[in-house]
């Protein structure tokens, strides 16, 4: 990713940890209205609708009105990246609960980064892709080889489609929880996709944790050949 001068904007607003918190639960790549959003992140809906102001402001989060409801979500995956890294840079959070250590794990094991597989999930299927000779690994990002022409050719997915996109084909993303890079930019969203539609995964509510389906587990193991 090309120097942004918005790290500097993202990282001032996040220091609010009220803000931090929205931000983070907007890291699963859906709209949300604000009085989810204030449940999600322990705050009353007048502070969530003053906050979401301020990020709307700053450009790091849009909106999208329907009808009387307004639902908010994050700008763009430069943005979704570099909350990305903060967190992986941040202590370890306090459990103090059952239902806080089920969602912590939960996400450490399968979930979205803004719009693409991550946790242990999204590592063991970027180094699957890497070990099968589907993906090269460079400094900043991965590189699709002649064999994953082929292999995402028969998985469906249209790379000269994706590379259209205005944005970032197949970039490193740093795995807060793993401390490991997965796969991100748009050859990312489009197997998180794909997954979604075979029902490999499908998304928790109100959570970035996603739930591995029996026909996901058997798929990743004979086409990706790793277990999850």
């Amino acid at each position: 990713m090309n120097a942004n001068p918005n790290v500097a904007v993202v990282a001032t607003l996040v220091s609010e940890r009220s803000r931090a918190a929205i931000l983070t639960v907007l890291l699963d790549g859906r709209f949300h209205p604000a009085s989810e959003l204030a449940y999600m992140a322990g705050i009353k809906p007048q502070t969530a609708s003053f906050h979401l102001t301020k990020l709307v402001d700053a450009e790091v989060v849009s909106v999208e009105k329907q009808g009387r409801h307004r639902y908010y979500g994050i700008r763009n995956q430069e943005v979704a990246q570099i909350m990305e890294t903060l967190l992986s840079l941040a202590p370890p959070i306090e459990i103090r609960s059952l239902k806080q250590a089920t969602e912590n794990t939960a996400i450490r094991y399968a979930r979205t980064c803004y719009d693409h597989p991550a946790g242990k999930f999204g590592v063991l299927l970027t180094n699957s892709l890497v070990n099968l000779g589907v993906i090269s690994e460079e400094s900043q990002s991965f590189i699709v080889t002649k064999k994953g022409e082929r292999f995402f050719t028969d998985f469906q997915i249209d790379l000269e489609k994706i590379k259209k996109k205005r944005r970032s084909f197949s970039h490193k993303c740093i795995d807060w929880s793993e401390r490991h890079y997965h796969l991100g930019g748009a050859l990312g969203s489009a197997l998180l996709e794909r997954f979604i539609e075979l029902n490999w995964i499908q998304r928790m509510p109100k959570s970035r944790a996603v739930k591995i389906t029996f026909e996901g587990k058997k798929g990743f193991k004979e086409t990706f050949l790793f277990d999850i």
